[in-house]
């Protein structure tokens, strides 16, 4: 994969993440206005303000590299299917938890080549923390004023001794994910919004995040890239193969499951669950 990310780039693009998590950070902190975009998810002007902060970054830290954020999907696949590396960014993933106001929202960018997620910066500007993933370098976490932490998956514990921890969606639950979780072992569930659900896998705070409900690339992306460098799978829930970016016109995702370990008995439980669906 690629080296195109160096130390110091690395360094420049979490300044300007955290430069721009602060610009969001103004707008949440007063009264904001609510706009409902054409596919009824929510818009505020943090999200416009950090898809500009962001845009802004990397035109001028990589200006050869083409970027496709959330706040402007509308690139035709005819152009996009000719990128082999691109920027991909979702400004504000969780507007949701933005508007109520419980800090479960992040800034997202990701390094996408040959459709795969090789880097990506997830920051969590109330909770004060980003992760980053970086294949071939690893996973680490850090406090917006503290030093990285490297972070890995965790080894999926017996479920007889340690029930295992399940993310689930704070907004955004679903029947079938319900199907899934009834077809487990003992294990127990943790909602939360946002990307911060991949990230929880990555760190070791949690077991699965099977999200059984649609999303998109961008939302996933920059968190996909923590994942694998962490250790991780990020895989469709139906071919158990991993995600990838870029493939086709629509940027919506296949459903997915983001898992720290492998493991028959979580596998069984979609299959199950994929036959309810048939």
């Amino acid at each position: 994969m690629t080296d195109f990310v160096t130390n110091d780039l690395r360094a420049r693009l979490i300044d300007g993440v955290h430069a721009a998590g602060r610009r969001v950070l103004a707008v949440y902190e007063r009264d904001f206005a609510v706009e409902t975009k054409d596919d009824q998810s929510p818009l505020t002007e943090a999200d416009m303000a950090s898809h500009h902060a962001l845009v802004e970054l990397l035109e001028a830290a990589t200006p050869e590299v083409p970027i496709l954020s959330e706040e402007s999907g509308d690139i035709p696949y005819a152009t996009r299917q000719t990128w082999q590396r691109y920027w991909l960014i979702d400004p504000l993933d969780g507007t949701k938890e933005f508007i109520k106001k419980n800090g479960e929202f992040t800034l997202n960018v990701a390094l996408i080549e040959d459709g795969v997620p090789v880097f990506g910066i997830v920051h969590a500007p109330v909770l004060e923390t980003t992760w980053v993933g970086q294949h071939g370098q690893g996973a680490w976490k850090q406090g917006t004023n503290g030093p990285a932490e490297s972070i890995s998956v965790r080894s999926l514990p017996n479920p007889e001794q340690e029930a295992w921890k399940i993310v689930g969606s704070r907004s955004h639950g679903s029947a079938e994910f319900e199907a899934f979780c009834a077809e487990l072992p003992a294990h127990e569930r943790v909602s939360m919004g946002s990307s911060l659900k991949l990230c929880l896998v990555a760190e070791g705070a949690a077991d699965l995040y099977p999200r059984l409900a649609p999303t998109s690339e961008w939302d996933t992306a920059a968190a996909q890239a923590v994942v694998t460098a962490a250790g991780g799978d990020v895989l469709n829930a139906h071919t158990l193969e991993p995600l990838r970016c870029n493939q086709q016109d629509s940027v919506l995702n296949p459903f997915f499951i983001v898992s720290g370990q492998r493991d028959e008995r979580w596998e069984n439980a979609l299959r199950f669950q994929r036959k309810l669906e048939a």
